[in-house]
């Protein structure tokens, strides 16, 4: 049965090429740094179920160590000129935009017609589903556009080496949040929150929730690590038990909450570093800077709508 193990499998292997195909290119600084920091991700994926908690604790800290130490750099490998991109982009035009099309409607497609097929875990069908688009964008690029046969991995190695060690701030960040859940961290807020928060008062206990939420995605740099704490400390014991508000909208509008953290942290690095990474912008908090204007009000009107929608 096709499962998260084989999507594992598929990920170590792509991250391996990166490490092998690193190493290889004599023109690259840091081709070492490079090579071993993708690499020791690609074992983590191959057999962190093996290594047992010691082994992915030591892993963890090489990763850090490496990016700590500045060992890794960016890549520049040769696959296609500009001149020839330049050129394949004028022929083709918009039309270059459809093979990333296929991703989401084979991620759809599987989900709604494959769980009952019996050779796909039913758990992971969307998952499995949006892998297996990957690779028949892949392939269908392969046909259209004939690259070399290395350009897709070679170019996805140039793209992860400008991202460097902020590719895997969000698996560590989620790591963090289950750790957190785990050591009791929502019912210590939960305490604090309870001797703090005004006796009676909705407004006030609405208000730590939905502000909480978005400190907490800010620290954690993920409003789904962010939302145990917080669910767990104010949402459940104290919106929903003590004044009887609509489970579904605190939960739902404390997500929106949340994500308005994420507009407001370098640790939400999928989103606010990897693009400054991405665009070579020379400050690294550019979209940061640029998003809490937006933010602030937007979490505003989530505290307006648990208000009104939760309570009302």
């Amino acid at each position: 049965m096709i499962g998260l193990q084989q999507l594992y499998w598929l990920a170590g292997a792509m991250f391996g090429a990166f490490a092998l195909l690193g190493v290889g290119d004599r023109t690259h600084r840091k081709r070492l740094g490079n090579g071993v920091f993708w690499g020791l991700i690609a074992l983590s994926f191959f057999a962190g179920d093996h290594l047992g908690d010691l082994g992915n604790g030591m892993l963890v800290l090489c990763l850090v160590g490496l990016a700590g130490f500045g060992a890794l750099g960016r890549g520049a490998p040769d696959t296609t000129t500009p001149e020839e991109r330049a050129a394949s982009s004028a022929r083709r035009g918009n039309a270059l935009f459809l093979p990333a099309l296929i991703i989401p409607v084979t991620a759809l497609a599987g989900t709604l017609l494959l769980k009952q097929g019996g050779w796909i875990d039913p758990k992971q069908v969307t998952l499995v589903s949006l892998g297996a688009g990957v690779l028949i964008a892949l392939g269908a690029c392969h046909a259209w556009l004939r690259p070399p046969a290395l350009a897709p991995l070679q170019e996805g190695r140039r793209m992860m080496d400008s991202v460097g060690w902020a590719a895997v701030l969000p698996q560590m960040l989620a790591a963090l949040g289950a750790v957190f859940a785990l050591a009791g961290v929502g019912d210590v807020v939960g305490a604090l929150a309870t001797r703090v928060l005004p006796e009676g008062s909705l407004v006030a206990a609405i208000a730590v929730y939905g502000i909480g939420m978005a400190v907490f995605t800010m620290i954690m740099g993920n409003a789904f690590a962010a939302f145990p704490v917080m669910a767990g400390a104010i949402g459940l014991p104290i919106l929903v038990r003590q004044f009887h508000g609509d489970a579904a909208a605190i939960a739902a509008i404390g997500m929106l909450a949340g994500f308005c953290g994420t507009l407001m942290t370098p640790m939400a690095a999928n989103f606010n570093i990897v693009p400054a990474a991405l665009l070579d912008l020379k400050d690294r908090n550019a979209v940061v800077k640029a998003q809490v204007g937006t933010a602030v009000p937007l979490l505003l009107c989530n505290l307006a709508l648990i208000y009104f929608l939760g309570f009302r």
